[in-house]
């Protein structure tokens, strides 16, 4: 028997722009885990760039398909200008100056931070990947004939070995760090680790009524 049209999907659509590929794999690997409630339909853009962040969000906002829309992205390079250019136009897609502080999700230096903190305590200081990869090679197990460069090949090992254990580790670890994008290293991304696990969608109309006032 066909179910009636007002049951076939009373999930939450929830939609993540990710700034770029490991952005993408990263959280695709989280939902495909299945670490978050599953009263939750999770729809992934690869933004491809920091610069095209903004016109996907609003593209996606605008369309009337979700019941929110975040941005997944990094601080970029000190003083943030490129995150700060973000959040100014998120903030002007709302009218307000509030909206941008509940809608991004950031890593600073970058995501790679969130990502090893899966295997054990890291404290990244760069975004730059040479400079980063004798800790991806220590708390990944990596190994190549060249640095890790963000390829797919090195991106799928990775995510391969994310688990529901070590998320939960990497849960722990992360919520030491700062919540203020500009302090090195920080995140905000455990708040919303906590509200994309809770299965009372109450929150997702209660943030929109903020950032749409």
């Amino acid at each position: 028997m066909n179910r009636p049209s007002f049951l076939k999907n009373t999930k939450k659509k929830i939609c993540l722009i990710c700034e770029g590929f490991e952005e993408y794999d990263y959280i695709l690997r989280l939902v495909n885990l299945g670490v978050w409630a599953d009263v939750y339909d999770f729809t992934l853009v690869n933004a491809e760039s920091c610069g095209n962040i903004s016109a996907r969000y609003q593209d996606r906002y605008q369309s009337d398909n979700y019941d929110i829309v975040f941005a997944f992205c990094d601080t970029d390079r000190r003083p943030e200008e490129g995150f700060e250019l973000i959040r100014t136009k998120i903030n002007r897609i709302f009218g307000n100056d509030i909206a941008a502080d509940k809608v991004i999700i950031f890593v600073n230096p970058c995501t790679m931070q969130v990502i090893l903190s899966h295997f054990g305590d890291v404290n990244l200081r760069t975004q730059n990947k040479k400079k980063n990869n004798s800790e991806i090679v220590r708390l990944t197990g990596l190994k190549s004939d060249k640095c890790y460069d963000g390829c797919k090949e090195h991106r799928d090992f990775i995510c391969s070995k994310i688990t529901v254990e070590n998320y939960n580790e990497m849960k722990k670890r992360i919520a030491k760090l700062s919540s203020t994008y500009s302090d090195n290293p920080s995140t905000n991304f455990d708040y919303y680790l906590n509200l994309f696990e809770n299965s009372n969608t109450d929150w997702i109309d209660e943030l929109n009524r903020k950032i749409e006032s």
